[in-house]
């Protein structure tokens, strides 16, 4: 019983994580997309990702700037808002499919961390972050935004390419 309970709730947080918004892709150009330099806790949570994956037996992931510009975009929204969300994650999956030749694509996303370390493990002790961070991956890439208040806001995605 408990793991059908379990398996339900697992089912649930999948159906909310990839179903964040059915708005169109179509605005989006690349000729519109931002690819900013990377920040040292950006680098630091890459090396502790990838550290975390080839400890459990699984391949290191390369960034990739099309994946970059779109976690930078939403890291951006989530600081300006000052709200944590997966909000248009349909619009950047479809980005990267029709651009970076992704055929698989998720998110993890995060605020208020103040170190990579902290924020990596928080993501570890959570089923369907570590879920992501485990997954059958090529490529990566993630975002580290300040709000006006110095809060940080975070987001990670994953492709198959």
């Amino acid at each position: 019983m408990k793991t059908i309970l379990n398996l339900l709730l697992l089912a649930l947080f999948l159906t909310f994580a990839t179903s964040c918004s059915s708005e169109s892709s179509d605005d989006l150009q690349l000729e519109d997309i931002t690819i900013p330099q990377t920040k040292e806790i950006e680098i630091e949570i890459m090396e502790l990702i990838n550290a975390y994956r080839i400890e459990n037996g699984l391949n290191a992931l390369s960034n990739h700037d099309l994946v970059k510009s779109q976690a930078f975009s939403h890291s951006d929204y989530m600081a300006e808002e000052d709200n944590m969300s997966h909000a248009n994650f349909y619009n950047r999956k479809s980005f990267l499919v029709n651009n970076a030749g992704a055929s698989v694509v998720t998110e993890n996303v995060a605020f208020g961390f103040t170190s990579a370390q902290s924020v990596v493990n928080a993501w570890i002790q959570s089923e369907g972050h570590r879920l992501n961070m485990e997954g059958d991956y090529t490529n990566f890439d993630v975002s580290a935004e300040q709000n006006t208040e110095g809060k940080w806001y975070f987001t990670n995605i994953f492709i198959r390419k």
